[in-house]
């Protein structure tokens, strides 16, 4: 018996596929973004600087955010990531209650 031939692919499922790599790209760019800031963020904390490290969190709370609407972090990763870094910084900060 011949082999069967391979199914046709609708102009549909061609378009559907170029999205799709062009998606993935413009989405990993977005998430690499928001990793080098985070790690900026982690940086300054570690070098005792609270005023850059507060500017470097407030970029990098402005991009997740921007992620999160537009579907590229789930919203509940998006605030994990969030909470980690403000509660990183703030921990910089000295304490109120002594």
């Amino acid at each position: 018996m011949p082999a069967k031939a391979a199914p046709k692919k609708s102009k549909s499922a061609i378009k559907r596929t170029r999205q799709t790599v062009v998606r993935t790209l413009k989405n990993g760019s977005i998430k690499n973004m928001i990793k080098t800031l985070s790690k900026k963020v982690e940086k300054e904390v570690k070098n005792k600087s609270k005023e850059s490290a507060e500017a470097a969190l407030i970029k990098v709370v402005s991009a997740i955010d921007k992620a999160a609407k537009k579907r590229i972090l789930h919203r509940n990763t998006a605030s994990r990531k969030v909470s980690r870094l403000s509660r990183l910084v703030n921990s910089m900060l000295p304490s109120e209650a002594a």
